[in-house]
């Protein structure tokens, strides 16, 4: 159950071990989340993620391990995250994803494939159960990691933007449905960030670091904002992206 001052006293994070979710759940443990759960692939980078964890100050930290390419257990990973926290789930952050290389990744459908089940089909798959859960506590809030590469699609990264698209679309409709539920879905909405997964690339025009995402979804939490672009600059940028004409946008660096 969220505290007198409505900050979440429980978390769920599927994709945990990543960057921007590390300084995320320090974020929400000095804000008196006490109870953690990190989900993810790597079970030695979900050890060192609960360390950390508890190391801020978490009382309470589990970790649960899941393949993002296993869909048919997705209902199986969601309910032992939920069974991990012991208690009403108060926050869910799904930050997992996988950049990829469209260049080299459209030649080989298993590449391709994969990436669109770890940015789309299996987070997807996961709503679905999670909004299940939290709809029959009364309340509880998710937060979903799509991308501005999904808003107008580039083919330096087409595969992952198209992804990611396709994620934003159906978070923004889940959000939807739960209306009235007491479930709040929110939408964030990075642009290049500076990861372990960017590392070696050549950065986009206001790329931002982890901190920067982790506070920026901080302010969203408190502001109930339905949609959290970082920097929010990007907003009014892809505003007018959105409309440029195809011949400029395939001439736009990046």
């Amino acid at each position: 159950m969220n505290d007198a001052f409505n900050h979440p006293r429980s978390v769920v994070v599927l994709g945990g071990s990543s960057e921007i979710a590390g300084v995320l759940v320090d974020r929400l443990v000095a804000n008196r989340c006490r109870t953690v759960v990190l989900a993810g692939r790597d079970p030695d980078a979900l050890v060192h993620a609960a360390k950390r964890a508890e190391t801020s100050g978490a009382e309470v930290v589990n970790t649960v391990v899941f393949d993002a390419l296993d869909i048919e257990h997705v209902e199986a990973a969601i309910a032992a995250c939920f069974d991990a926290i012991g208690d009403t789930v108060d926050l869910v952050l799904v930050t997992l994803g996988l950049l990829g290389n469209a260049a080299e990744d459209v030649r080989e459908a298993n590449r391709i494939a994969e990436n669109i089940a770890v940015n789309f089909t299996w987070p997807a798959a996961a709503l679905g159960s999670i909004a299940q859960r939290i709809r029959t506590q009364g309340y509880g809030r998710i937060v979903v990691f799509s991308s501005v590469a999904g808003i107008r699609i580039r083919s330096a990264n087409f595969i992952y933007g198209s992804a990611k698209s396709g994620l934003d679309g159906f978070s923004l409709g889940l959000a939807e449905t739960l209306r009235g539920s007491g479930v709040q879905l929110q939408v964030v909405r990075p642009g290049f960030v500076h990861t372990k997964m960017t590392a070696g690339l050549r950065p986009g025009p206001f790329a931002v670091g982890s901190e920067m995402v982790a506070d920026a979804v901080m302010r969203g939490l408190e502001r109930d904002q339905p949609i959290i672009w970082v920097p929010s600059i990007l907003r009014w940028v892809f505003l007018l992206l959105r409309h440029l004409p195809e011949q400029i946008w395939r001439r736009l660096p990046g």
